[in-house]
């Protein structure tokens, strides 16, 4: 494998390294996308700007009443709690999705953070 390396600098090495690992913006796309962008409204709400935000208020957003009523903010510890289990922390909310593996929800975790700017 490193015959197929040699004329690679160090950064065009690390970047081809960093290019196989998902990181939190592929996971977010790959696990989060189909129904939510960062822009705008989809299937669910737009999660720019989630971090530190209080949950079920996107006005161009319905979202459910368990939802509204439950006002989370969105933290790292609250993200990673709904990602785990949506119901177990929101009972009969609209959203039944889990992240299983805890390395992934940190990764979608520190994305949605970092596009929040916090």
């Amino acid at each position: 494998m490193v015959r197929y390396f040699i004329g690679l600098s160090f950064a065009g090495f690390a970047l081809l390294l960093a290019q196989d690992q998902p990181g939190g913006k592929a996971l977010f796309e790959r696990r989060c996308g189909g129904c939510h962008a960062l822009d705008r409204d989809k299937e669910g709400p737009r999660l720019g700007g989630v971090y530190g935000r209080t949950a079920g208020t996107v006005a161009s957003f319905e979202y459910s009443e368990a939802l509204k009523k439950s006002k989370i903010k969105w933290t790292a510890e609250s993200l990673d709690k709904w990602l785990t289990n949506t119901e177990s922390l929101v009972p009969d909310n609209d959203m039944t999705f889990r992240v299983a593996k805890a390395d992934e929800r940190s990764e979608i975790i520190a994305y949605l953070k970092q596009t929040t700017g916090k």
